[in-house]
């Protein structure tokens, strides 16, 4: 299931797709919609190295139906590895048709690659071309697969089951009542604590470790499919705030015994269980155990033969709520020794511990946020990582000694640099890019911080299109101490001596950020295209959104929207000031919890928006699922006042401007019945918001259709603001 700030990950995704050249007589002139839309067939897309990853200490990417690999230390560093052709030879099957475009996707797993094709999994030897093993796939059926470490058996989940599947293309299945209601080896607690899978492998590939998920005491929501001739539905099992929450144990199940043993978690039932580790040894489970109210959590150990409880290493808690996303990771030669990443001191930073639970130090410091943890290097006396260590609206890559006494920047350019380490801790890949400059593909050195090579300059999609111009600032936030960061994006062909109608795009919600300085600041298409209609295009990152610390995140806590809201009316009162933005016409816009940020602005500041239009969003904290909402509002009956407060449809009597409410009909994240109360409850109230719905999209409007998405929104804005 996605969670809610999906629509936010979607500024951020990297695009691969060719770039279209620009034919001379239509230089000189705006992207349309359609061109600005990801998803469009007439998107502009930069370009990048397609599924460029490590392969060992070589790197290799896609280029069109080969794929090439490259040695960091060759005069010649790139050569063909294997082409598509050669890889339907090695599994027995004939080029089909015209042939693919592009070489099939793959995984990297050890020196090899995993690559699902057909109706199996093709473990394959590139170097050698050889097929190592195949297992075998059941298509669209299949809800997760796992390879083993040293790949001598795999398993998968159909139906909910678990089947261990053997190299020779048999399998056998591990379980036989596996339900909707009860679910085997699949993502569990909606997603969140860095949950995204629930199979894990122990490192000598002897044990599995799988999230059984009971979902008997949820009552389910009714998802409605109109693609039949009469309507079916779909039962969704989604625990509200309040409500009785499903109950989660571990299985381990045993190779060479064929046994499956629980792990004794014990009572309560309704509780978190997370960041599932394994030790290097394989003969000891940890499960970072947080409790429903989400305040505390302990890292307990497990015997994987027993199911005993062994100790608890040690334990967190924090006032308001903890949040652990981060497995164990053990330091290569150390096998005693392992790092913690949490934000115990009130940023996200690295701690190094032993297995008895004792702290033997913290590795990184200071006011900024560790935000990936890339590996180790020189056999684990450094740890590479990425962070917010120059700039909250930056990423930088960096490493640091064990101890923490020595730190190295190795990407000190501004922009945003996204890492992947070589397997032996010797090389980067750096992909870069920032405001003004599209994707960079780069080779460096971690021990001298040096670049060796760029693999790949991206061309600019839009050269010689007339773009808005893009300009970061901070403002001072409602408490009048902390800097918040801003993009603004000004009209193209912009007279300083006009008056422009100003649209707030917000977000402004946990775990998300958008103000970035990447290409176009991180700006959606929909952004980019209202500016070159004559619209002011304005986003700050107020307290309460992601990277900025603890502190910054908690004022949101037990209140949503309060503190948010004060915020972002710096942010108005900041356009206020500027010469050329009418302040009586501006607007405001955002998806999940930014359509909740925009319906709670539109009710509580009638006379200041306009305008405003809101996807997917939250009208009722109470009607949403229980992790996120009691993680940031305590239960309704602990909260009730702040349930309350965050009830819209108590306010829809407020709305003066024009509203329009957008929806996915099957949205599992934020159900319809948001939407649909606050509209009932708006009849009632004698006040009229927009409506549009669309049918069989969940939380986001993806693919051909978001251009429709965008064109709604845009027209709507156009027409009213």
């Amino acid at each position: 299931m996605m969670n809610i700030r999906t629509l936010a990950l979607l500024a951020m995704a990297t695009t691969t797709l060719a770039v279209t050249e620009l034919p001379a007589q239509e230089q000189h002139r705006s992207p349309t919609l359609e061109e600005y839309t990801l998803g469009s067939p007439k998107a502009l897309r930069r370009t990048s190295l397609r599924s460029l990853r490590w392969l060992g200490s070589d790197y290799v990417y896609i280029d069109s139906t080969r794929l090439v690999i490259g040695t960091p230390t060759a005069a010649h560093p790139e050569k063909t590895l294997l082409s598509q052709d050669e890889f339907l030879a090695i599994i027995g099957e004939a080029t089909k048709g015209a042939g693919a475009k592009y070489f099939t996707p793959f995984s990297v797993v050890d020196e090899g690659l995993l690559i699902p094709f057909g109706k199996k999994h093709y473990l394959i030897d590139p170097q050698t071309k050889k097929q190592l093993a195949a297992f075998e796939r059941a298509g669209r059926a299949e809800q997760a697969f796992a390879l083993a470490p040293r790949a001598k058996h795999a398993v998968a989940v159909r139906d909910n089951n678990l089947f261990l599947l053997l190299p020779d293309g048999s399998s056998k299945q591990l379980t036989t009542d596996g339900t909707p209601t009860l679910v085997y080896g699949q993502s569990v607690h909606q997603n969140e604590f860095g949950i995204n899978g629930g199979l894990f492998w122990s490192p000598d590939g002897s044990r599995l470790a799988f999230y059984r998920m009971d979902q008997s005491m949820v009552t389910p929501y009714p998802l409605v499919h109109i693609n039949t001739r009469k309507a079916t539905e779909e039962k969704l099992y989604y625990p509200m705030a309040g409500m009785p929450s499903h109950h989660v144990t571990l299985g381990i199940y045993d190779v060479a015994s064929g046994q499956t043993t629980y792990i004794k978690t014990g009572e309560p039932k309704e509780k978190y269980l997370t960041n599932i580790s394994w030790a290097p040894d394989s003969k000891t489970v940890y499960i970072a155990e947080v409790n429903r109210e989400q305040n505390h959590m302990d890292l307990k150990a497990y015997d994987p033969a027993t199911g005993d409880y062994l100790k608890t290493l040690f334990s967190e808690h924090n006032d308001k709520y903890i949040e652990p996303q981060w497995p164990m990771r053990f330091i290569p030669g150390r096998d005693k020794e392992f790092v913690w990443q949490t934000r115990r001191d009130g940023y996200t930073h690295l701690y190094r511990y032993n297995v008895d639970g004792k702290l033997l130090g913290q590795i990184t410091r200071g006011e900024w946020e560790i935000t990936d943890f890339l590996g180790f290097a020189d056999g684990g006396k450094t740890i590479v990582y990425s962070s917010t260590q120059l700039s909250p609206i930056d990423r930088v890559i960096a490493s640091v000694s064990i101890d923490g006494r020595k730190t190295r920047i190795l990407t000190p350019q501004a922009g945003w640099h996204v890492g992947q380490l070589s397997s032996d801790g010797k090389y980067l890949l750096d992909t870069y890019e920032s405001l003004k400059n599209p994707t960079e593909n780069r080779l460096l050195s971690v021990a001298t911080g040096k670049p060796i090579a760029t693999l790949y300059q991206s061309k600019d999609p839009e050269a010689g299109f007339i773009n808005p111009e893009i300009t970061f600032g901070t403002i001072k936030a409602a408490d009048g101490v902390t800097d918040l960061h801003y993009r603004l994006l000004k009209p193209t062909n912009f007279d300083p001596a006009k008056k422009y109608p100003t649209i707030v795009y917000v977000y402004n919600g946990p775990h998300a950020q958008l103000v970035q300085n990447r290409f176009h600041a991180g700006c959606l298409g929909w952004d980019l295209y209202m500016a070159t209609k004559g619209f002011v295009i304005f986003t700050v990152d107020g307290r309460g959104s992601a990277h900025r610390g603890a502190a910054f995140e908690q004022v949101i806590h037990r209140h949503l929207g309060k503190n948010e809201m004060a915020d972002q009316m710096k942010g108005v009162d900041f356009l206020k000031s500027l010469p050329y933005v009418d302040a009586g016409r501006i607007g405001v816009a955002g998806w999940s919890y930014g359509g909740f940020m925009t319906t709670n602005l539109m009710l509580t500041y009638p006379d200041v928006f306009k305008v405003g239009s809101a996807g997917g969003a939250v009208t009722d904290w109470a009607r949403y699922e229980i992790m996120y909402g009691e993680r940031y509002m305590d239960s309704p009956q602990d909260n009730p006042e702040g349930y309350k407060e965050t009830n819209l449809s108590l306010r829809a009597g407020n709305l003066k401007g024009r509203l329009l409410l957008i929806h996915g009909t099957i949205d599992p994240t934020v159900v319809w019945q948001h939407t649909q109360l606050f509209v009932d409850a708006c009849v009632k109230a004698g006040t009229y918001p927009d409506y549009m719905i669309y049918p069989e999209h969940k939380h986001n409007v993806l693919g051909v259709d978001r251009v429709h998405l965008n064109y709604t929104m845009a027209r709507y804005f156009m027409d009213h603001l």
